[in-house]
């Protein structure tokens, strides 16, 4: 970015960037850490209800993507019980909260396309 007629970046947390949206794409960035997030937008799920919601997801990615989103302060992680069967839960921080008018102006931009350019279709 250029500010006062000077090349300048951002530094946070040991990274470097160029502009605002270098640091939100760090984010967010990715195929499915935005739908990770939309669908926590409502509240707490466990991770199989997350699995349902993205079918095409695998276990392996979902755990990675939600690793990732935990340490980047969007997700936290609850764990229930101290014995097998326990759950896990989670839900969103208020930092990733922050996020969701973001992820609703890509998402509207995003319905409008498909209903423009692209149809509706049956998923099995």
């Amino acid at each position: 970015m250029i500010l006062e007629g000077k090349h300048k970046a951002y530094k946070l947390n040991d990274s470097v960037y160029h502009c605002g949206t270098d640091i939100t794409m760090s984010y967010i960035g990715g195929k499915w850490k935005c739908v990770v997030l939309w669908y926590l937008r409502n509240g707490s799920l466990r991770f199989s209800e997350l699995k349902k919601l993205l079918p095409d997801i695998t276990e392996k990615m979902l755990s990675i993507q939600l690793k990732s989103l935990k340490e980047d302060g969007l997700v936290e992680r609850y764990s229930f019980g101290k014995k097998a069967p326990f759950r896990v839960e989670y839900d969103l921080t208020n930092f990733g909260q922050s996020l969701i008018p973001v992820i609703e102006v890509i998402t509207k931009w995003g319905i409008e396309l498909g209903n423009n350019k692209g149809k509706i279709i049956d998923v099995v």
